[in-house]
């Protein structure tokens, strides 16, 4: 076995220099990580395996004490990078939390491989199959799933889907696949998760500048997140029926794609206008909430990288939560709390609905501003809500303003970081 650098945890300070204390100190085939004693401790482990991550190491063992199951999996998220350059071994643990750790990496590796991935490689229907793929990996027998693409969209009422996946030659799909563990055929869906899974967003005839549009390959982190926390779950013993929808296409311009102006009619009644084919993600997000509100889902989550609202409110550390229900969204908070991920509630209420409004249909998908205007990651929540039941009791909509990560900084390599994983596993768990 190839010796690899130690890498160990000490709360004594670092010898300072030019007034500095460094976080790491090397010595031989060891590295001290100076963690201090304040409340910040997991955090500065990230800091500290991201530095390591950047490092060009053959790898890193995680050595002597202090390696809890919370400190090795805050290394791991700052270790890992979308070459997977260096090797890590973890620390010995009770043999619960070491089965969880390996749960955690297995799911986070395949997220966050999944949002790293080019567009080029992950179509709509790839997505889906390789989905499908990794949960029947984890659950034989226990997976159902169906793919709808193409032409079938349209004929099924999936209007959403479709139009926005139109415009490419590659053809837009909805999966609808449950997770039905052995004994439980004869019980209801228990709950519902719908992701946004727009695998390439151009922003259609709204353009994106090129910046901007550099990395959207991540725009399919909705997708990636509720499938990750499905498989989550199931690893800790999920034991009820679960729907997985996932809403893939790619936004592309062509004579075939779709145009301001254009009105769209759902299935439930609700008349769009579009006045930003940039604002496509709560257009395939609402067909797949009004699938989950076929199902009777008593629990419905969607996830989505939906809007540059959510990160100017956050910016890239914390995902934002709205719901209508105000006792769900406490729970659900609760559950980051517990799970050590960064989640922070946005203003949603029922007026929210009329914030885009049209002469023409019901609604307009956004505003016709740059961005969605003022207040437009409550406005984005407020559009969805028109496609779920209760008034909205038992849905939360995730806006996962820290799913990726444009470039490299103190906390994360570049790529997608599988934030909102856990939570959303505890809270499927949790829920019902």
């Amino acid at each position: 076995m190839t010796e690899l650098l130690q890498a160990r945890l000490t709360t004594d300070a670092a010898a300072s220099h030019w007034g500095k204390q460094p976080l790491l100190s090397f010595t031989g085939a060891e590295v001290l990580i100076h963690t201090g004693s304040g409340d910040d401790l997991l955090r500065k482990i990230q800091q500290a395996g991201r530095r390591l991550g950047g490092m060009s190491l053959p790898g890193v063992q995680l050595a002597g004490d202090g390696w809890t199951l919370a400190a090795q999996w805050a290394f791991a998220l700052g270790f890992d990078n979308a070459k997977h350059s260096s090797e890590l071994r973890t620390a010995e643990l009770p043999a619960a939390e070491q089965a969880e750790l390996a749960a955690r990496l297995k799911v986070s590796r395949f997220v966050r491989d999944l949002v790293n991935e080019t567009p080029e490689n992950l179509p709509p229907t790839t997505l889906c199959e390789r989905v499908i793929a990794f949960l029947e990996q984890l659950a034989p027998g226990a997976i159902k799933a169906r793919v709808i693409s193409g032409e079938a969209l349209r004929e099924a009422g999936w209007v959403g889907i479709y139009e926005v996946g139109r415009g490419s030659n590659r053809p837009p799909a909805m999966l609808q696949l449950e997770y039905c563990p052995a004994g439980m055929e004869q019980q209801p869906v228990a709950a519902a998760l719908v992701g946004k899974g727009i695998t390439f967003d151009s922003g259609g005839y709204s353009l994106k500048a090129s910046e901007a549009m550099l990395t959207m390959k991540i725009d399919m982190g909705g997708a990636a997140t509720v499938a990750g926390a499905l498989a989550l779950a199931i690893l800790r013993g999920l034991n009820k029926r679960v729907a997985l929808i996932l809403c893939c296409a790619e936004n592309l311009v062509s004579g075939h794609a779709y145009k301001l102006g254009d009105i769209l009619k759902y299935k439930n009644g609700v008349s769009v206008e579009i006045v930003n084919t940039d604002a496509e993600g709560r257009l395939v997000l609402a067909d797949g909430l009004i699938y989950a509100c076929e199902l009777g889902a008593p629990l419905i989550i969607d996830a989505a990288t939906l809007t540059g609202a959510a990160v100017t409110a956050l910016g890239t550390d914390y995902n934002a939560v709205f719901a209508l229900d105000g006792a769900l969204r406490s729970r659900y908070l609760g559950y980051a709390e517990q799970e050590n991920e960064l989640h922070w509630p946005l203003p949603l209420a029922k007026w929210h609905q009329n914030h885009c409004p049209s002469p023409y249909a019901d609604t307009a998908n956004s505003k016709p501003v740059k961005g969605g205007g003022p207040g437009g990651a409550s406005n984005a929540a407020g559009f969805l809500s028109r496609f779920v039941p209760r008034n909205g009791a038992g849905w939360v909509h995730v806006d996962l303003a820290a799913a990726a990560h444009s470039n490299d900084n103190g906390m994360w390599a570049a790529g997608g970081t599988g934030v909102g994983v856990l939570t959303l596993a505890r809270a499927l768990i949790a829920e019902g």
